[in-house]
């Protein structure tokens, strides 16, 4: 049973209209009980569940194009990729995902919020290069912008945006991502800000819109790929 979540804000009704509004008060349900309970929110998290969460996650939608199909990296609990799908009904959203009893619980939230834009995929970004291609990817706390270029850039197609959620160390991960940059072929890497009014502080995210890398960077992407999966195991 969920506990201590917190009413939302004024402001929540505005950024969740219409039927995101009930969905959004049933994922944050399903966070602060199973979501809890399964280790893929911490208990001090919950009082926190609107405003660093479901809104935080939510004007990350200023920043997506109409129409679009989303991949969520790392999706975790879902967050932003199940609060996306949840703003955005006009997007398709994939949840991917390497963990099972987070597929499941991600499998669950879909169910129980009956939103028929969504997906969830188990297993490794790397996995899918070649296999599938998006036009977005988002990714919160996934990892370093460097890991993530690698991870999100083969799953794009040319001109498709990674926007990856970062806090106050962006810039600096923005800088220190430039020489993966060059090599990956992007064609433009910008801070943007998002949920002025909304958030406090506003969203920062690193937007990287994808170009075409050439034929050695993409073959030592892979060999480094099949190295870093020959050396793990997978976990459950």
């Amino acid at each position: 049973m969920s506990e201590q979540i917190p009413e939302p804000p004024e402001v929540a009704r505005e950024v969740f209209t219409g039927d995101a509004w009930s969905r959004a008060e049933t994922f944050a349900e399903l966070l602060a009980g199973p979501g809890v309970v399964r280790g893929l929110l911490g208990p001090r998290e919950v009082p926190r569940i609107w405003d660093r969460h479901l809104l935080n996650c939510a004007v990350v939608a200023e920043a997506v194009p109409a129409g679009v199909r989303l991949v969520d990296i790392g999706s975790g609990a879902g967050l932003p990729g199940l609060v996306l799908a949840i703003v955005r009904p006009d997007i398709t959203v994939t949840l991917l995902e390497p963990l099972l009893r987070r597929t499941v619980f991600l499998e669950e939230c879909v169910e129980a919020l009956k939103l028929g834009n969504v997906e969830v995929l188990r297993g490794r970004a790397e996995e899918f290069a070649g296999r599938r291609e998006f036009d977005v990817a988002s990714a919160r706390a996934v990892a370093p912008l460097e890991r993530l270029l690698k991870w999100s850039l083969p799953l794009l197609r040319e001109g498709g945006e990674l926007l990856a959620m970062k806090g106050e160390r962006a810039a600096e991960e923005l800088a220190d991502a430039e020489g993966q940059l060059r090599s990956s072929g992007v064609l433009t890497a910008e801070l943007v800000s998002v949920g002025h009014g909304k958030v406090e502080p506003p969203a920062t995210l690193i937007r990287v819109v994808a170009g075409r890398a050439s034929e050695g960077a993409r073959q030592d992407s892979r060999r480094k790929d099949r190295e870093s999966r020959s050396k793990r195991p997978r976990r459950q």
